[in-house]
């Protein structure tokens, strides 16, 4: 070694060539441990995957040192690491050495973001060892950062901007995905850890340290991804990645509020968010309000709800605080009653996608709540591209509702319509006097891929649905022709119909026909897989929508 001081930047080569040698890489630890044990680390299951690491040769002793903080013989650490220096290691803060035991003073473990084996520096991961969580505590690969990955678009931009970067992972995908990333962020600690997180993939990326987007100042980025410190709470720091000295929902409010202004024309933000919830204000309300009255398409995403008592019971525990101490009640004490005195009633969670656009702003709040498939990211982008269609259709034919009566719509190839029958008593006659489905039924449109949005409907609007299959009559025809066959008045029903059409159409479940780029991703490939599968009597493609997939018409049910 030279005679500078050792970093962890400066050991991370040698560091990757060991763990490369000893198989200390994804694909090693399924191979030594086996899969059962990966699950266990992905659960942090410290004494199974203990258990497992024990007989797993070279690649258990590193993920006993550096995930588990077991203290390895020092001898056992330099056969291991015989590029390393124990001495330096000491002086770079990887690691204590003390009666010949070396225990690691990092988390340091192969993930896969995507492109294979990437190593993440972390602080010590206090679901795994026993350890006081420190003020300026560095997080590795937790499920809020999972989550934030898996939401991300796909699509290849030119600029990245990871607000909060911490460890680096969102700043390593950027990297690995061909951006020019930047990280930022306002603790020391997080950018020594990253700077050596680039370091031990060999990737290079700008790390920018103040806060919020200070450090970024006249600056326009293609994508900004930011899981900041969103903790609904007291205006404290007690610990920097979770806690912004903002009171309750600051912190998401400064970056939703702010994050447009560095976007470059075009560019989209996606990012974790929490924010308060009142019984007087609908969530939606409170939330839109963050949003800039000009220049943004906002898609704001409510994945879960949760009580104060929770809420506060969830974050002291996740610190390693013991709800059987005295020092957990007070905290307790003091967090709940800042919500008290401020009249949450819950705490919101979800996804915030913003989209830089000229004009007006529109914003999209909605729940979420249900299971969705991958590919989040792409589906906010398909989205934003219906909103830019459906406001330049609507510009160039002089209002929305033109715009929807003119349009030729068809169903999404992920699209099932059915009826959904309740099993609850109900009266005697199955069906109603026309023999369409009775009180206790439902019709229901689905889309099976995506975001898996799912609607109930009437069975007028399931009716213009049918006719939109074909794809060859535009919507204000279809409502004509359902309105003929039921003996209705078109003109009652066309604005309650369009109502419903502008749902779906921004849900993916109708496409206008000949637009390019408007179906959505995975029902896309859904039709493209169908397209290609054989026709075989023993394989199964995908179903379109077919008649098997739509409520029959009152011929079919033979009246």
């Amino acid at each position: 070694m030279t005679g500078t001081t050792p970093s962890l930047t400066g050991l991370s080569p040698a560091l990757a060539k060991a763990f490369r040698r000893h198989g200390y890489t994804v694909p090693g630890l399924e191979d030594a441990l086996g899969s059962d044990a990966v699950d266990a680390l992905g659960r942090s299951d410290a004494a199974f995957v203990r258990r497992s690491a024990r007989g797993a040769g070279a690649t258990g002793a590193l993920l006993r040192l550096f995930v588990l903080g077991d203290a390895l013989p020092r001898s056992e650490v330099e056969a291991l690491l015989t590029d390393v220096a124990v001495s330096d290691g000491v002086r770079a803060g990887l690691w204590e050495c003390a009666a010949d035991a070396v225990r690691a003073l990092v988390d340091l473990r192969p993930v896969d973001l995507g492109h294979g084996t990437r190593w993440i520096f972390s602080d010590v991961d206090g679901s795994m060892v026993h350890t006081v969580t420190r003020p300026d505590h560095v997080l590795g690969v937790g499920q809020a950062t999972l989550s934030l990955l898996r939401i991300t678009p796909s699509s290849p931009v030119g600029s990245v901007l990871d607000l909060g970067t911490g460890s680096g992972v969102q700043l390593v995908h950027a990297l690995d995905s061909g951006a020019a990333g930047t990280g930022t962020d306002i603790t020391p600690r997080c950018l020594e850890l990253a700077e050596a997180t680039l370091a031990i993939n060999s990737l290079s990326g700008e790390l920018l340290r103040g806060p919020w987007f200070e450090p970024v100042s006249g600056r326009r980025f293609d994508r900004i991804v930011a899981n900041p410190p969103f903790v609904v709470g007291p205006p404290e720091t007690g610990h920097s990645y979770r806690e912004s000295g903002l009171s309750l929902d600051g912190a998401s409010r400064t970056v939703v509020s702010e994050a447009p202004e560095f976007l470059a024309d075009g560019g989209t933000a996606v990012m974790l968010a929490s924010w308060v919830e009142r019984e007087e204000v609908d969530w939606r309300t409170h939330v839109a309000s963050w949003i800039p009255a000009e220049g943004v398409d906002a898609w704001i995403l409510r994945r879960d709800t949760s009580d104060p008592g929770l809420y506060v019971w969830t974050w002291l525990t996740d610190e390693g605080m013991d709800p059987r101490d005295e020092s957990m009640w007070r905290a307790a004490d003091r967090w709940l009653d800042h919500f008290r005195d401020n009249d949450v009633a819950g705490i919101g969670f979800g996804y915030v996608y913003l989209r830089r656009v000229d004009g007006p702003s529109s914003v999209l709040c909605e729940d979420l709540s249900h299971p969705f498939d991958a590919g989040l990211g792409d589906e906010a982008e398909a989205y934003f591209g219906r909103t830019a269609w459906l406001r330049e259709t609507a510009e160039r034919l002089g209002g929305e509702d033109v715009a929807l009566n003119s349009t030729v719509f068809t169903l999404s190839p992920d699209v099932r319509l059915h009826v959904s029958e309740s099993l609850a008593p109900t009266p005697l006659a199955p069906t109603d006097a026309e023999g369409g489905p009775s009180e206790s039924e439902t019709v229901v449109v689905e889309r099976v891929t995506g975001a898996r949005w799912r609607h109930e409907i009437d069975r007028f609007t399931a009716t213009v649905l049918r006719g939109a299959r074909t794809g060859a009559l535009p919507l204000e025809d279809l409502v004509i022709l359902a309105a003929a066959a039921t003996g209705a008045d078109p003109d009652e029903l066309s604005g309650p119909v369009r109502r419903v059409v502008a749902d779906l159409f921004l849900h993916g479940v109708l496409v206008p026909v000949g637009v390019p780029g408007l179906v959505p991703p995975g029902a896309a490939a859904l039709s493209a897989s169908d397209r290609a599968a054989p026709r075989q009597s023993d394989e199964v493609a995908p179903r379109q929508s077919d008649e098997s997939d739509l409520p029959p018409s009152d011929e079919e049910r033979g009246t």
